[in-house]
């Protein structure tokens, strides 16, 4: 069974993670053999789901955590499944695209592998990405922000998350590549709406669990002395991507 470090932070990983850009599932959609079946695993709360529902006939969405599904939109084309992602429940080769946004850290890769060379049609494609830390392009909260992640709960992230810092480049990924252009995530934020998204984080949701009291907090009027309540700021984060095909 894969780790659960979301349930508790659930609400706010649906109000306030960031959606992935449109031209990502373009492309996805124009290189799948074809646009019946799309199975997003590690779902969560449907930010890539959603976004494949537009583009696919039909869309599974699966996840560990009962409450990130129940936070997931709920479209006519769309099932959403509490489930490992070793074990989707989806009859063979029937699945076009298989994607992982931002969990392929946490499964058991043989078995999830294996999973989807046996759900993947032949010529079907799994991607997965994710995305490391937030550039502000605000020096001093940027500063403020990285003191946060390396210090204030550095000891509380999951021993997963290298790979995330690492751009998955250490996990196997035993498919056909596929050259994948290049995709970035930006967003224009109040503060209130970065605090949120710093709550999101699974470190701080085992800081809180642990320590009785929310880390964030303590951020909010050192940010604010630099970044005015109300207005917005650019948010940046570069995605890294690994797609390939069946055989």
């Amino acid at each position: 069974m894969n780790p659960d470090h979301f349930t508790q932070v659930a609400g706010k990983y649906a109000a306030f993670r960031p959606s992935y850009p449109d031209a990502l599932f373009d492309w996805l959609a124009s290189i799948a053999p074809q646009r019946e079946l799309a199975w997003d695993c590690g779902a969560g709360s449907g930010q890539a789901t959603v976004a494949l529902a537009s583009r696919f006939a039909q869309v599974l969405g699966t996840d560990i955590s009962s409450a990130q599904l129940a936070s997931a939109p709920a479209l006519a084309n769309v099932q959403y499944r509490v489930t490992p992602a070793e074990a989707s429940g989806l009859p063979d080769h029937c699945v076009d695209v298989v994607t992982v946004a931002q969990a392929l850290h946490w499964f058991d890769l043989p078995r999830f592998y294996g999973e989807t060379q046996r759900v993947l049609r032949p010529r079907g494609i799994i991607a997965a990405w994710g995305y490391n830390r937030l550039m502000t392009g605000h020096a001093e909260v940027q500063r403020i922000v990285d003191r946060f992640y390396d210090e204030t709960i550095g000891a509380y992230w999951p021993s997963e998350r290298v790979h995330v810092e690492n751009a998955y480049r250490d996990l196997p990924f035993p498919f056909s590549r596929v050259p994948a252009p290049a995709f970035s995530l930006h967003k224009a934020w109040t503060r209130e709406h970065l605090l949120g998204y710093l709550r999101s984080w699974s470190a701080v949701g085992r800081f809180q669990a642990e320590k009785g009291y929310d880390p964030v907090s303590d951020l909010a009027e050192e940010i604010g002395a630099h970044w005015p309540e109300g207005k917005t700021c650019r948010i940046e984060w570069p995605l890294f991507l690994h797609v390939g095909r069946a055989d």
